[in-house]
């Protein structure tokens, strides 16, 4: 049992502050832990009530919680190490923003699967009866300088029995209340929708596989930032939270597993799951031929947790369109990210300040903190101010140490890094967002963007055409990568004809444009240049600062820059150095 000492006594916590505390921290909206986790707090407390902590082990979680068979082997399957660190992650970051609400606090020690109960600060001003001691308690009391015992007063243990439970259903009714009164005092606030899976095999035989592919696909989806992932339906909640506004939508996925000698494939649709309204539907296949059973699911869960989870996936599609417009949280993050996609530094001004008020009154929001500090960059247009780089690391590494597991931080703090001429810790940052979810395109586009940047030409192109793979959308870096590398292997009509797909009105993109044209002779090439000369009349001038503030390496920026002299540029002309 848990304990605090105070003043020399040793009070334990008790079951009924234990569960009151349990209970509270599961309903506080703030707590943003998944079902998952959840489900495994729950399951840990309940036996360290039974008095059985010590029989807990990840094989029982496995089993009890996350509905794995019998064979499982933690030694294969590390899910429930997975789950156990998000579940810490999520305390850790709740306490510490609200533990001074919170007279008990729940920790998780690392190496064990136990719930402690402590108190937060001291013991409690009243311990609860069946911790109460008939022995006299001697408090010292300086009086004269001198010490000397404080007369003890007899509690009135009778008359406790009669009001405390009354005095509890008042104060448990004022809570509510307020808490009513508070939810209706702030903006919409809007979270990650909640997602759940289920699939099924219409053929028995292929019952097993599907289990197993549905079991990695909860694990893809729940690496991404963007989602919510649940094991069962979702609830209707509770009478405190009916009082609060809706703050996230709720889905379900459902698919069918199918499969013959030469492939897999599983049917989908998404469902609202309040609604019961079918939203969208798809059809995903993959050829099993010549492939090992394991390499056939990888490739399955990658294609399906593409197409539901990134920022552009049917599901955030859906989020973003049907989110309105005066709200915070998950909805300012999404439309930032698009916009930051659709590479317009001019249309970011309105998901800026959205963000902005995010941040102000979400202090632990890892996601805002991580959007807000990419779009401080794009904002600048290549040209960030010191204090404008200082801020958007600032945010990054505050998303990061928020949420350290999160792809979203992840990015941020590379792009940050990247942008104030940390490369090599940039790229280390982007490969250890890909360890944390490698089927986001999002992070395997920037980074290769960083790559193909910094002269590791190869290695960013691959990872560009990794991030168009199954994707509904082509993230715009994967697009912009392709663009640059036709351009550097003078295939200047592709180059031409890729720079062409990417929406909006990014300097480099303007640029590259123009030379394209310029390097083929084309008339249109007058016209790039005239666009180039509306935003930017001084751009001739300019152009080897946006470049270094692009880090781009020296032998891109020249060939670009001898493609825009031939497009009719008044720049001073240098032989373009083709050497890559």
């Amino acid at each position: 049992m848990n304990t605090e000492h105070s003043l020399g006594v040793v009070v334990a916590v008790s079951d009924v502050h234990a569960r009151a505390e349990l209970c509270r921290l599961l309903d506080d909206s703030r707590f943003h832990g998944t079902d998952r986790t959840r489900s495994i707090l729950k399951y840990l407390a309940e036996r360290r009530f039974e008095g059985q902590a010590d029989s807990v082990k990840a094989y029982s979680i496995a089993l009890d919680v996350l509905g794995r068979r019998c064979d499982f082997d933690p030694t294969t399957d590390p899910i429930v190490r997975i789950e156990m660190s998000r579940l810490r992650s999520a305390l850790s970051q709740y306490y510490e923003a609200f533990g001074s609400e919170s007279a008990v606090v729940i920790t998780l020690p690392k190496g064990h699967y136990v719930a402690e109960f402590t108190y937060a600060n001291t013991a409690p001003a009243e311990a609860p009866e069946d911790e109460a001691t008939d022995a006299p308690r001697a408090v010292a009391t300086a009086i004269d300088g001198h010490s000397s015992p404080a007369p003890v007063k007899e509690k009135p243990r009778d008359i406790r029995k009669h009001w405390r439970p009354a005095a509890c259903l008042a104060l448990a009714a004022s809570v509510i209340i307020a808490a009513g009164t508070w939810y209706g005092m702030q903006p919409d606030i809007t979270e990650k929708p909640t997602v759940a899976v289920t699939m099924t095999a219409p053929d028995e035989a292929l019952a097993g596989e599907a289990s197993l592919t549905r079991d990695m696909l909860l694990t893809a989806l729940t690496q991404f930032s963007t989602l919510t992932v649940t094991n069962t339906a979702p609830a209707t909640g509770s009478f405190a939270t009916s009082l609060r506004p809706r703050r996230s939508n709720a889905y379900t996925i459902d698919l069918k597993y199918y499969g013959d000698t030469d492939d897999r494939s599983v049917w989908w649709q998404i469902v609202d799951a309040r609604t019961g309204d079918l939203l969208k539907s798809g059809l995903e296949r993959v050829s099993a031929d010549g492939k090992a059973a394991v390499a056939v699911r990888d490739e399955l869960v990658s294609v399906l947790s593409r197409r539901f989870a990134p920022t552009r996936g049917v599901i955030n599609n859906i989020e973003r369109h049907d989110a309105a417009e005066n709200v915070v949280g998950n909805a300012c993050v999404l439309r930032a990210e698009y916009d930051l996609d659709d590479g317009g530094a001019n249309d970011l001004t309105e998901a800026a300040g959205c963000l902005e008020r995010t941040v102000a009154k979400h202090a632990w929001d890892s996601d805002a903190a991580a959007a807000l500090s990419r779009v401080i960059i794009a904002q600048a247009g290549g040209h960030p101010s010191k204090e404008a780089m200082e801020r958007s690391l600032d945010l990054a590494n505050l998303a990061v140490s928020l949420a350290p597991l999160s792809d979203r931080a992840q990015i941020a703090q590379m792009m940050a890094q990247f942008y104030s001429g940390r490369t090599p810790s940039a790229i280390e940052t982007g490969k250890k967002a890909m360890a944390l979810n490698p089927n986001n395109p999002d992070v395997t586009a920037k980074l290769g963007m960083v790559l193909f940047s910094s002269g590791y030409w190869d290695a960013g192109v691959s990872l560009a055409q990794d991030a168009g793979r199954s994707v509904d959308v082509v993230p715009r870096d994967a697009t912009m990568v392709l663009a640059l590398d036709a351009y550097r292997r003078a295939d200047w009509s592709s180059a031409s004809l890729l720079a062409e797909q990417l929406n909006g009105g990014d300097a480099v993109v303007r640029l590259l444009r123009a030379a394209s044209l310029g390097e083929i002779g084309s008339e249109q090439a007058t016209q790039r240049l005239a666009d180039i000369r509306l935003h930017d009349p001084d751009f001739e001038q300019t152009y080897s600062e946006l470049m270094s503030a692009r880090r781009f390496v020296p032998a891109l920026a020249q060939s670009i820059k001898a493609g825009l002299v031939k497009a009719g540029a008044n720049m001073e002309t240098q032989r373009s150095a083709r050497a890559f």
